[in-house]
């Protein structure tokens, strides 16, 4: 439950102007020559920018690790050979192992 103190609801604008408001609204509106010149001047020196070393660091990282392949073909057809031979084991505990670490990763 909500109470209107101000007389105006949600999703209603307050558009009544006190004397006060009118008054000022009337009065030229151009901002002063030195304002003028001000804003010019922010606006023709540009934007700076500095990264921090951190943010420098995981730049190089970043690029270090798109050198590596996503995918190790060798070991795959490693993988694939051994499974149509059969002779690829699994060790349970390993994998149950790996299974609550990530369980405990994401649930914490």
């Amino acid at each position: 439950m909500s109470v209107d103190f101000n007389g105006i609801g949600r999703g209603q604008v307050n558009t009544q102007r006190t004397t006060a408001d009118k008054s000022t609204g009337s009065q030229n509106t151009q901002p002063e020559p030195s304002e003028q010149a001000k804003t010019q001047t922010q606006g023709a020196r540009g934007d700076n920018v500095s990264l921090s070393s951190q943010a420098k660091d995981l730049k190089q990282l970043e690029q270090k690790l798109g050198d590596y392949p996503e995918m190790d073909d060798d070991r795959i057809a490693e993988i694939r050979s051994a499974l149509e031979n059969g002779t690829y084991k699994i060790d349970a505990e390993k994998l149950a192992q790996k299974m609550l670490d990530m369980d405990k990763s994401i649930f914490g």
